[in-house]
C-alpha cells in the first residue's frame, strides 16, 4: 500500500530543495536553457552545481565587515543569501511558489536556500511541524511518521486510508485531520492515541454505530477541543452523547450528515446535554438557545431513533392528464389504456 512516507518523499522532490536557488552549489551555468529538475516536472535553468561551497554553508550567518567597514565580498559566481531569498519570494520570479501554497512549502524552500545544511540527512524531519498530504492516494499511515519528532499538525484528507495505527503517530501531534477517507473503525487509532491531541477530524468516512461511540471518551482523548464526525453513518444519539459528555474540554462538535441528525430534538438534546459546547455543526450556541432547550437532556424519550419525512410533490411534467380522457360507456368497444407510476425516494 502507498504510505505517508512515500508521499512525503515525492513532495520533497516536487519542492526541488536541491535545485537553484536552494541547496548547495555555486550555481554558475548557462542561463536561458531549461531542464527538468529532480522529478518536479518544472523547467529549471541549466546549472553546473558545485557540491562543496563553504560560503553557502555559512549563509545563515551575517556577513562580516572588513577593516575598512565594507562587507565581506561574496565569492565570484555566487549569490548572496538575500538575493536567493528574493528569488523565492518575488511573485514575478520563475522560482516563486504559487500564492496558494502552504506555509510549510515556503518554510522548507527558504531554509534550503539560507541554511541548506539543516536539511541534510534527517534534518528535514526535525524542522517540519505541519504536514499536509492531500489527495495523493495514501493508504497506509506507516511508522516512518515517527521520524517527525516535532510534528504538531497532520492533514491526510482525501486519501484512501481505512485504518490508522496510533503507534505510528508522533506523540507531539495536536491536530489530526482524516476527512474524506475510508475509516470505518477507531480501535487501532485509540490503542495509544497522541495524548496532547486537540482536534480530530473524521468527517466523510464510514464510521457507523453503535460500536464506535465507545472510542470517543476522555480515556482516549483527554485534551480534545474540536471533533468532526460529520457525514458518517452514526445512528445512536443517546449512546454518543453519553460518551461525548466525558470529554471535559470539548467545545466544537460537528455531527451533521449523520442519520441521527434527522431526529427532531437532535440539536436541542445535544445543546442541553453538553453544557461546555460552544459550536455545534458550525453554528454558535448562544445563551438564549441554551435556555430554550433547558431540561431537554432529562427527556431521552423524545430522542426517538426514527424520523418522519414529509415529501410534497408539486407540478410534474411529461405525464398524461387523466382529465383529458372521456369516461367510456359500458359496453364500449374502445380500448382501455392504464398508466401506472412508481416514485422512489433515496436517503
Amino acid at each position: 500500500p502507498r504510505s505517508v512516507s512515500a508521499a512525503f518523499q515525492e513532495y520533497l522532490q516536487h519542492l526541488g530543495l536541491q535545485d537553484f536557488p536552494c541547496g548547495f552549489g555555486s550555481w554558475v551555468g548557462v542561463w536561458g536553457g531549461t531542464a527538468a529538475g529532480h522529478g518536479t516536472g518544472l523547467p529549471l535553468p541549466l546549472l553546473s552545481p558545485c557540491p562543496q561551497n563553504k560560503s553557502r554553508l555559512n549563509a545563515r550567518r551575517s556577513r562580516r565587515a572588513g577593516p575598512a567597514g565594507l562587507e565581506e565580498a561574496v565569492p565570484p559566481g555566487e549569490e548572496t543569501p538575500e538575493a536567493l531569498l528574493e528569488l523565492l519570494r518575488d511573485q514575478h520570479s520563475p522560482w516563486a511558489l504559487p500564492p496558494d501554497c502552504s506555509p510549510q512549502d515556503r518554510l522548507l524552500r527558504e531554509v534550503a536556500a539560507l541554511a541548506p545544511e539543516l536539511l541534510r540527512g534527517s534534518g528535514v524531519f526535525q524542522i517540519v511541524r505541519s504536514l499536509r498530504i492531500l489527495d495523493k492516494g495514501v493508504e497506509e499511515v506507516d511508522e516512518g511518521l515517527l521520524r517527525f519528532q516535532q510534528l504538531e499538525e497532520l492533514i491526510l484528507s482525501a486519501n484512501n486510508i481505512s485504518r490508522v495505527t496510533s503507534a505510528h503517530l508522533p506523540r507531539t501531534l495536536k491536530f489530526l485531520e482524516l476527512c474524506f477517507n475510508a475509516v470505518d473503525d477507531l480501535q487501532d487509532l485509540c490503542a495509544r492515541p497522541p495524548p496532547e491531541l486537540q482536534h480530530l477530524g473524521l468527517g466523510y468516512n464510514r464510521l457507523r454505530g453503535p460500536s464506535q461511540e465507545k472510542h470517543l471518551t476522555m480515556d482516549f482523548w483527554p485534551n480534545l477541543v474540536s471533533l468532526d464526525l460529520s457525514f458518517n453513518i452514526l445512528t445512536d444519539l443517546l449512546e454518543l452523547v453519553s460518551q461525548l459528555s466525558t470529554l471535559q474540554n470539548l467545545h466544537i462538535l460537528v455531527l451533521q450528515g449523520n442519520p441521527l441528525a434527522l431526529i427532531p430534538t437532535y440539536r436541542g438534546f445535544l445543546v442541553d446535554s453538553l453544557p461546555k459546547l460552544s459550536i455545534l455543526d458550525d453554528i454558535h450556541i448562544w445563551p438564549e438557545e441554551r435556555q430554550q432547550f433547558h431540561g431537554l437532556a432529562r427527556q431521552p424519550e423524545l430522542t426517538r431513533s426514527e424520523a418522519r419525512v414529509v415529501v410534497s410533490i408539486g407540478e410534474m411534467k411529461g405525464l398524461p392528464n387523466p382529465e383529458a380522457f372521456q369516461q367510456l360507456n359500458v359496453g364500449s368497444e374502445g380500448p382501455v389504456i392504464t398508466y401506472s407510476y412508481c416514485v422512489t425516494y433515496e436517503f
